[in-house]
């Protein structure tokens, strides 16, 4: 490891090269958006689908206070939720399917804002890429494997068309600087990744729910429960589903590491616009049938090349209830990690966010003031959701915080983790542009891919 004077004088020199490069690199910003029709009053038209729930209405609210926004569709499987905002939305229209949107009132909107739960991501954002609508999905992007190269398919193949995923602690400027410090290798060459999150819960309600599965039970009378199923296989109501417990729930959700994944592995897939990793393996001591395991110690190995990586492998590690690492292993001083953090280990020292941006840096195991690293670009805070809104409107210089191309790679990283603790200490290959596991046909045959519902398919968007 180079000392700390030398690396901060190479450092400055090797930055100047990188002073006008994007802090997202090309993928944001190489194809010239659509600018969106404009209807009525010049305004962006949106339709949300997904009304209610955990973030459907913050989604809501900061999108409304943009000038040029006006949402003018609603749709949701719940009769009360969609009730109450269309209630507040007098002049836009209401509908229970998503697909009756499309095929109804496809002239009445410009994009699609997607706040259902995880399983039915992928179907609802390949229709609105398929029908010419700009795209804010909530993370993580996809739910199954196999969603990640469909979806990357359809996302380039409408190359003028806005997509965001919901990552909006990528907006303040904290996150931002940790971006910008790796990607002009100011910290030296990367060598490895760590990455934790503090959940689930053992037990509990919430967000996660590990307290026993729960008997079928007729489901809720607002509740069009086959609409709700969407793109999932036929199955029985069971209670708690709908409000929050789907998200630990095989079939519907991704459990910690995938719910979390666009708000931790963000920062080095943007630094380093990481590969679709070659191989994972994971570890736990809780599997599984019907919800996603805990416990979970995972590693991903990619292929890298290129004078930003150390080694011809780039390593993450990614791990759920609050698993850290070593701070003695990292040639760092004894003291607490945050009960999350995204923690890259570079040759000329140590970085350490926090999700909401909190940043730390080591060079030579002793703590130093990261703002005083030379080299570093302007970076500047945004409203995540009104830099989507911008990029549309033609605003060139708008600033999309996570595109689908990264963000369907970080889903893909997300759910190798969760999905291969279902072989525990199985190290599996994964090859996106096949979307297989090259070397294991049982977990290829089951933790990849689903059967759609009809009607409920992944369309063709070429």
């Amino acid at each position: 490891m180079m000392d700390r004077r030398t690396m901060l004088a190479a450092t400055a020199l090797a930055a100047g090269g990188l002073a006008a490069e994007s802090l997202l690199g090309r993928a944001a910003s190489a194809a010239a958006p659509r600018r969106a029709r404009g209807g009525r009053l010049g305004k962006l038209q949106l339709l949300q689908v997904g009304v209610g729930g955990s973030i459907a209405g913050a989604d809501r609210h900061e999108l409304k206070q943009h000038p040029d926004v006006v949402f003018t569709g609603f749709c949701d499987v719940d009769s009360d939720a969609l009730a109450q905002v269309a209630a507040e939305h007098p002049d836009a229209f209401a509908c229970r399917d998503f697909r009756e949107a499309f095929d109804r009132h496809g002239d009445r909107f410009d994009g699609v804002v997607v706040c259902t739960p995880d399983h039915n991501h992928a179907v609802i954002m390949m229709w609105a890429l398929r029908a010419g609508k700009h795209v804010y999905g909530q993370k993580p992007l996809v739910q199954q494997l196999a969603e990640v190269p469909a979806i990357l398919t359809a996302a380039n193949a409408r190359p003028r068309l806005v997509t965001q995923a919901g990552n909006q602690r990528m907006g303040p400027p904290g996150r931002q600087h940790a971006v910008d410090i790796l990607r002009r290798g100011l910290l030296g060459k990367a060598i490895e990744a760590h990455v934790w999150v503090a959940g689930p819960p053992d037990g509990g309600d919430g967000y996660f729910w590990y307290g026993g599965l729960k008997e079928p039970t007729p489901p809720p009378a607002n509740i069009d429960w086959p609409l709700w199923l969407g793109a999932a296989e036929d199955a029985p109501h069971r209670e708690g589903l709908v409000g929050l417990r789907w998200r630990s729930s095989w079939d519907y959700g991704t459990g910690q590491l995938g719910d979390w994944c666009t708000h931790l592995l963000d920062v080095p897939y943007f630094a380093y616009n990481l590969p679709s990793p070659m191989a994972v393996v994971s570890h736990t001591r809780t599997p599984s049938d019907f919800y996603h395991a805990q416990h979970v110690s995972s590693t991903l190995t990619y292929p890298v090349s290129g004078d930003r990586f150390a080694r011809r492998d780039f390593v993450l590690h990614y791990r759920d209830k609050g698993q850290a690492p070593s701070r003695a292993s990292l040639g760092l001083p004894a003291g607490e990690w945050p009960g999350m953090g995204t923690l890259v280990v570079c040759e000329g020292g140590v970085l350490l966010v926090e999700p909401e941006g909190q940043l730390q840096v080591w060079i030579e195991g002793a703590p130093i003031d990261w703002r005083q690293i030379p080299g570093q670009g302007e970076v500047r805070g945004r409203n995540h959701w009104h830099a989507w809104v911008n990029r549309i409107m033609g605003r060139d210089d708008a600033f999309v915080q996570s595109p689908f191309q990264y963000a369907a790679g970080m889903a893909e990283a997300g759910l190798l983790c969760a999905r291969a603790a279902r072989f525990p200490g199985r190290e599996l290959r994964w090859d996106r542009s096949t979307a297989s596991i090259t070397n294991h046909d049982e977990a290829n045959r089951t933790i990849v891919r689903r059967t759609y519902r009809a009607g409920f398919e992944l369309p063709a968007v070429t």
